[in-house]
């Protein structure tokens, strides 16, 4: 079984203000219970009504980026700490929050498998109120990224034993690269160099892209470039149901940004796409990234169609299979698991 490096950027929380240390998966055999992208917050119940309560709590409930309706990041409960009981502590995804005195400055740290596995704790302490409210407002995306990525890498864990043969075996012949996407992806349409892969269903609809072309142009890594390039590939390879139909970028709610994949740099797109002509549409993530021995530009993309649904887990289920594609240069590397990476720290 080939293994891929779990998110690095797990550890957004790597920075100088922040420090991190690991539970013993070994010592606890209890698994975790929730859902994916719930949270629970264990706080003082009067702190948890007062501004810096309701600051955390903003900051849990942001928006998700990219999604054509507004969704929180996540489920968010809350409890007092006099009330955290042996089943609270099952719970997936976890805030502790203390404030107190005996602090001399705000501070996170993080936790894995404390009291079950998969589990992710994230310590947040404070000298006073004030603070604690500054402190989690200016840090709000760090905090966010923490709990997505950790979810993410619970996807990929289970897309190890349960990935969509087919998908990988056409994805290695093709590209000679390698990925995992869900095995309920049982529709596929191959292209000149275009894989795509989706559940071809009415709703609930997910989707995978996987194509690839000559790198020549050193402004490939732009958001230019890209939806120039995006536009051109879908017109030709996803149709709509009738003539003139076909999918499209919209270019105002697309963003761009660089993130690192496998310590690899990555250009990551995300924004809506819908189909001219026609009113269907919904959520996308890219990431197009430089195959330097073929010198080529693998763009691999998930998308969903879900109307009139939320679909803040469609997507982000999809998203993480964007995170095993490994690129020629990266089949036989060693790879480290999320824990030891986040050990590291982030570059």
């Amino acid at each position: 079984m080939k293994h891929f490096l779990y998110l690095g950027m797990f550890l957004m929380l790597l920075f100088s203000s922040c420090s991190g240390k690991k539970g013993g998966k070994s010592v606890f055999a209890t698994t975790s219970s929730g859902n994916a992208y719930e949270l629970l917050v264990v706080v003082d119940q009067d702190l948890w009504q007062r501004p810096a309560g309701r600051a955390l709590n903003d900051v849990l409930k942001s928006d998700v980026p990219g999604l054509p309706q507004s969704e929180a990041s996540f489920r968010v409960m809350f409890t007092d700490p006099a009330y955290f009981d042996a089943t609270l502590k099952l719970v997936r995804n976890i805030v502790e929050v203390k404030v107190s005195d005996m602090y001399t400055q705000p501070k996170m740290t993080y936790e894995y498998d404390v009291y079950a596995h998969p589990q992710a704790v994230l310590n947040i302490q404070a000298p006073d109120e004030k603070s604690f409210e500054e402190y989690v407002t200016r840090h709000t995306q760090t905090i966010v990224n923490f709990f997505t990525r950790a979810e993410m890498n619970r996807q990929i864990r289970v897309l190890e034993t349960s990935y969509n043969d087919y998908v990988y075996t056409q994805v290695k012949k093709l590209f000679g690269c390698e990925v995992w996407v869900p095995g309920a992806l049982a529709s596929h349409k191959v292209g000149d160099h275009f894989l795509w892969a989706g559940t071809n269903s009415a709703t609930n609809d997910q989707n995978f892209v996987i194509y690839s072309f000559p790198y020549t142009d050193p402004k490939t890594f732009t958001k230019e470039f890209f939806l120039h390039k995006r536009d051109s590939v879908m017109k030709v390879n996803i149709p709509g149901a009738r003539e003139g139909m076909y999918m499209a970028t919209d270019t105002a709610f697309t963003s761009v940004k660089p993130i690192a994949v496998q310590d690899k740099y990555a250009l990551e797109a995300r924004g809506l796409w819908r189909i001219k002509n026609d009113f269907m549409g919904g959520p996308f993530v890219s990431h197009m990234r430089l195959d330097t021995i073929n010198q080529r530009i693998v763009v691999s993309e998930v998308f969903v169609y879900s109307p009139d649904k939320m679909k803040r887990n469609l997507i982000r289920q999809m998203e993480a299979s964007l995170y095993t594609l490994r690129l020629p240069y990266a089949v036989k590397d060693t790879v480290q698991t999320a824990k030891s990476v986040a050990e590291e720290g982030e570059n």
